[in-house]
This record gives structure tokens, C-alpha cells and sequence, in this order.
């Protein structure tokens, strides 16, 4: 059998890590400036990560969710804690495109209508509600095709007033940040408006925070900078480490029913141990913060190259590099000559940066350099 060709992938075989560098099978070090889509955030290999993953797979890997699992209520107090949402209900899958999904059907369920705003570079996933929300036509199939969905320009006010004349809006979903679109941030008055329209027609309000979330803005969410309550927030890459899991933050006016959602692997004794150990590392050391940090100095740094570069978006350990043209050649330089992975994004003039958010001034500089000299070299 082979392998479902879908993937474009580069011919390195990693077969160790830890914090912020990979190595290959031939030894060579990497600085991982891309946290493999973002989900590394306490970094590779955190050793009391894996003493946590660790102790929980000698004692218990898997069961059902048909029994008690303190672990389960273990990461809600301290989510709720760190996040500011301790009055939130969560309920837990394995991925963002499954917490989404149900995110999608608990504000249909909740208000019994179908139609979603959605918005220009949009990416929510790629399940049946989630693609239909998503702005890329190319990975959405005709079984997809039926979800009444709008989609409207990012920032646009006009454009959001008018559409919420309709008075049969289920909900309006948008990411914190927009990740695969390139970084494109959603002001803060942008979505105070989106909130107040939610609120005044009946819709709800999604926030996808599975990217931009846990920190890598410079706040547990990205959303927290408008200074916004959304009914909903969805959460999964960096909630893990690495370790599938997902999860969705629930206003408390829904009303839970047994049987109303539902999921087999989410909240597992493996994925909570994970997620527990992540967030104690964050509280610990002091990670939101120090993303926030780092995230101000590349965001300076990276503003006074001036060769080529068109622009510089983002907040915290979440930056788009905007270039004048296609980004693949300075990519492959990057991670062939100066051994640094980047991202990229549907923007093919734009790299992404997303750093494990425990960067050092120190991996930065190295950074910075290197993408300095690769523009120089033009």
C-alpha cells in the first residue's frame, strides 16, 4: 500500500527535537520557526511534558468518555484560570476542524437556523460545515456545497452592517488571527461591531482561536485585544504540544444535553494529561508573556529590512512576512542553506512565523540574520 499522495514534502526526515531545533537522520540541527503549523508552543520535547505523558500512559492510556475522568476537569479549572473564561463549559475533540464543526451545530441547535457569516481568507477546516466556511473553493467538494454561508471582507463594517439586515443569521465565524491567509488581524473595533450585530439579531458568535490562541498573540486569545466575550471558542494546535486534542469553549446560556454532542478519542486520558502539562508550562514560565516579548522584537527587527519586503503583520509569535514576490525561493534557502523552517500560506508572497513560545532572543537573532542575508543576496 502506498501512501495517499497529498503532501508536498521536503526531503528531510526529523527524527529528534527538542525546544526550539530539529535534528535529522544525518545529524543536522534545525531552528524551528514554524512549530510544525503552529502547534509547538512550550516547546520540543519539554521534559515535564513527557514525565507527564509519561506517568499517564503507564497508568492508563484510553477510555471512554461513559466514565469519570478527573483529568477531564483537571484542564478545564486551569483553562478557565489562565484563559479569563472560567464561567465557560468546554467540551473536547480531537482537532480545530472538529471543534469548529461543532461549534457550527451547537449555534444552529441553539438558535435552530443555518446560515453563516463567514469572511474573505477565511480557513476553519476541512470537515463538511468547516470547508463550507472556509474561502478556498479549490477543497471544497460538491457534497460541500449546500451549507448557506456569506462571506464578506475582513475589516469591512459596511459590508457586516448590511449583511445583518437578514434576520436568519445562525452565527458569524472568524479567527483571531488569520493564519493561512497570510496573518491578517481583525481590528478591534471590527469585532466589537460583529459582536454587538450577533447579540442584537439572535446570531452567534464564533471565535476561532485554534491557531492564534493559547498564547501566541501576547494574550491567552488573539480576540482579547477588542476586549470581546464571544458564545463561542474553539481551540486545538497548540493546546497539545503536539498531541491531538481540540476543544470548545462554551458560553453559559447553552444548555447541555447527554447525546447532543458527541466524540470518541476527545478528552482521553493521553490527550488531557498533554493539555494539563501544557498549560502548567505556560503558567509556569511565564510564556504568554514572553511571546508577546519576542513577538515585539521580530515585529521591530524584521520592519527595517527594507529590500523587497512589502509588509510586516501580526502579534506575538504569530508574524506574515509580506514579500514583492513569490516567498518558496527564500524559503528553500533558509531551510536548505541556513537549516531554519518557515511557513508558508495561501499569500505565496507571504512566509509565515511560528515559533515554539519559548524563543530566546537568541534563536531571533539567529533568525534575523539569516533572513537578512538571504534578502541581501537577491
Amino acid at each position: 500500500m502506498q501512501i495517499f499522495d497529498v503532501y508536498p514534502l521536503y526531503d528531510i526526515e526529523p527524527v529528534r527535537a527538542r525546544e526550539v531545533y530539529l535534528w535529522d537522520k544525518n545529524g543536522v540541527q534545525y531552528l524551528d520557526f514554524y512549530g510544525g503549523h503552529a502547534v509547538i508552543s512550550i516547546g520540543h520535547s519539554h521534559p515535564h511534558y513527557v514525565r507527564r505523558l509519561t506517568t499517564q500512559l503507564d497508568h492508563l492510556g484510553f477510555y471512554s468518555n461513559s466514565v469519570q475522568i478527573p483529568l477531564q476537569k483537571e484542564l478545564a479549572a486551569r483553562l478557565g484560570e489562565l484563559s479569563g473564561y472560567n464561567d465557560y463549559q468546554l467540551f473536547f475533540s480531537n482537532s480545530g476542524a472538529e471543534a469548529n464543526e461543532n461549534a457550527l451545530k451547537l449555534a444552529s441547535f441553539h438558535n435552530r437556523r443555518k446560515l453563516v457569516i463567514a469572511f474573505a481568507g477565511a480557513f476553519h477546516g476541512r470537515t463538511s460545515a468547516t470547508v463550507a466556511v472556509t474561502d478556498n473553493p479549490k477543497i471544497r467538494a460538491p457534497l460541500n456545497e449546500n451549507h448557506e454561508v456569506i462571506f464578506l471582507p475582513l475589516n469591512d463594517e459596511t459590508a457586516l452592517q448590511h449583511a445583518f439586515q437578514r434576520d436568519n443569521i445562525c452565527a458569524a465565524i472568524v479567527e483571531g488571527i488569520q493564519g493561512i491567509a497570510g496573518i491578517h488581524l481583525p481590528a478591534p473595533r471590527f469585532l466589537r461591531k460583529l459582536q454587538k450585530l450577533c447579540e442584537q439579531s439572535g446570531a452567534l458568535l464564533i471565535l476561532d482561536e485554534v491557531q492564534s490562541g493559547y498564547g501566541r498573540s501576547g494574550k491567552f486569545f488573539a480576540h482579547q485585544f477588542a476586549d470581546i466575550r464571544p458564545d463561542l471558542i474553539t481551540i486545538a494546535k497548540g493546546m497539545g504540544n503536539g498531541f491531538p486534542v481540540a476543544g470548545l469553549l462554551i458560553n453559559p446560556k447553552f444548555q447541555a444535553s447527554h447525546g447532543l454532542l458527541g466524540t470518541t478519542f476527545g478528552g482521553n486520558h493521553l490527550a488531557c494529561a498533554a493539555a494539563v502539562a501544557v498549560l502548567e508550562v505556560i503558567a509556569q514560565e511565564k510564556l504568554i508573556d514572553n511571546s508577546a516579548k519576542m513577538g515585539d522584537y521580530l515585529l521591530s527587527e524584521l520592519r527595517w529590512i527594507t529590500k523587497g519586503l512589502k509588509e510586516v503583520r501580526g502579534r506575538g509569535l504569530m508574524i506574515g512576512v509580506e514579500l514583492d514576490f513569490a516567498t518558496e525561493t527564500i524559503r528553500k534557502k533558509m531551510l536548505f542553506e541556513h537549516r531554519i523552517f518557515t511557513g508558508s500560506s495561501h499569500n505565496p508572497n507571504t512566509i509565515r512565523l511560528l515559533p515554539p513560545l519559548t524563543l530566546k532572543q537568541e534563536h531571533a537573532d539567529r533568525f534575523l540574520e539569516s533572513f537578512a542575508a538571504v534578502m541581501r543576496d537577491l
